[in-house]
């Protein structure tokens, strides 16, 4: 214990040496396998001061099949809004090889529908807007009382809008790669970064507009592309919802509105071999 508690101080400072380092009373504290081990009917084995104690443990099914794949330290976590411990393990996965047909699933992103796949599939953001306008509300309200009720209220409802955020997150890109993986095809996705640049937006916009995940969401579609052997392509958002895929068009009208596209090249065709 003395050495896993010195090395998690000098891990600190190795990353920092300008500031004085507070560690809390509640802090994770690594384990390695000296210190700690999996044992049979779902217990965990951890030494402490008392000594060294056998702990059962619960899991989801997801979770149990990546046991298996445990590398490294493990982290003993206190969550302080469930009271709960948890242990936090790096799983090394192995990859699969991804199964590619030439055919390609493009997703796009954006802030009203939080995705729109090629095949007409749209993942609404108004779930996670309304969620957020709901916890904005209750924010006010209770920091205008100022009482103590309210203040363990805010205590308890910190990070709940963040934590739903991610689990649309989660479920979207589950989707997304499980229909890439059903139909062999790739997922092509734009670059997120850079994406509120040059958007101006009125001050009753600007918490919709930078409350958004899309790096997140694209972390999620990685991870889980790899994990199915899907394959992921990034490619530049540059002029992607201005561009015709028929004949290649590039024109700011061929976006009539934002749910509307119409081609003016291929429209112009049309018109003149009718008359």
């Amino acid at each position: 214990m003395v050495v896993r508690c010195i090395a998690k101080v000098s891990d600190s400072y190795r990353a920092d040496r300008t500031t004085l380092h507070v560690f809390r009373k509640w802090a994770a504290q690594p384990y390695d396998d000296r210190i700690f081990s999996f044992k049979e009917g779902d217990q965990v084995s951890l030494w402490t001061l008392p000594g060294r104690m056998k702990i059962p443990f619960v899991c989801g099914e997801h979770q149990r099949k990546y046991l298996r794949f445990r590398k490294g330290e493990v982290d003993l976590v206190f969550h302080k809004h469930s009271q709960k411990w948890f242990i936090n393990l790096v799983c090394d996965i192995p990859e699969q090889e991804p199964e590619f047909s030439e055919k390609v699933l493009g997703v796009d992103f954006g802030i009203v529908h939080i995705a729109t796949d090629s095949e007409g599939e749209v993942f609404s953001g108004t779930p996670i807007e309304n969620k957020r306008h709901w916890y904005q509300e209750r924010r006010k309200r209770l920091q205008k009382k100022k009482t103590k009720a309210g203040k363990r209220r805010l205590k308890k409802d910190s990070g709940k809008q963040h934590r739903f955020q991610t689990w649309v997150n989660h479920t979207i890109s589950r989707q997304l790669v499980s229909k890439a993986k059903r139909t062999r095809s790739g997922i092509a996705i734009e670059d997120p970064s850079g994406i509120r640049d040059g958007v101006t937006a009125r001050k009753s916009q600007r918490n919709r507009l930078h409350n958004g995940s899309f790096g997140q969401l694209r972390s999620f579609l990685s991870d889980k592309s790899r994990r199915k052997g899907v394959a992921l392509f990034v490619v530049d958002p540059r002029n992607t919802s201005r561009t015709c895929p028929e004949c290649g068009c590039v024109d700011k009208k061929n976006r009539q509105s934002r749910d509307q596209f119409s081609c003016i090249f291929l429209y112009a065709i049309v018109k003149k071999t009718r008359t």
